[in-house]
């Protein structure tokens, strides 16, 4: 006589079986962009960058640009120093202007802009609340520093302003991606 499962004790069997596969495993999964991110942190403090630059206003724009990309893409709030977790302070070191490529009169016709910003983010203990991936293998040394680069074409009519922007936006976008947690 052949024994064969009931269709009450298939359907238990499976739920079983996928229960099974699914409470076992290395990490405990979230779903959604918390999953992302730490879960200890929900506020950051985002003072106004520094700027060693003689442009105006570069600071400003670059702490606008990071708040922006914070709120549109993480699950962080951005609020005050006093009851935020987590800060977030950098520093514009270098901004420099090469030129790509020139007309035959030696007129620049592709220049690019580059900013180079250090910056750090850390708990209100003082400590990193993420080492920074490309400093990791010197622990002195506690920010990370991103160049992020824009490229002008003056003559259909790009600003010096605009393309900074293209640059401000890319490092804003490198630091919330840094601000993951590593798999």
């Amino acid at each position: 006589m052949r024994h064969s499962l009931t269709p009450n004790r298939s359907v238990f069997v499976a739920a079983v079986v996928l229960i099974a596969a699914f409470s076992v495993g290395c990490v405990h999964y979230q779903i959604g962009n918390r999953s992302l991110y730490r879960p200890d942190i929900r506020t950051i403090h985002v003072p106004i960058f520094t700027s060693n630059s003689f442009r105006r206003d570069l600071g400003e724009r670059i702490t606008e640009a990071v708040i922006k990309e914070i709120e549109a893409t993480t699950p962080y709030k951005i609020t005050d120093a006093q009851s935020a977790d987590s800060v977030l302070r950098g520093t514009l070191v270098t901004d420099t202007k090469l030129v790509q490529g020139q007309n035959t009169l030696d007129d620049p016709r592709i220049l690019q802009e580059s900013l180079q910003i250090q910056y750090e983010w850390i708990d209100q203990r003082g400590q990193l609340v993420r080492q920074p991936g490309a400093l990791a293998f010197a622990p002195i040394l506690m920010n990370e520093t991103i160049t992020a680069t824009g490229i002008l074409y003056p003559e259909p009519g790009q600003s010096m302003v605009t393309t900074q922007q293209d640059a401000i936006n890319q490092f804003a976008k490198e630091v919330v991606r840094h601000m993951q947690t590593p798999w």
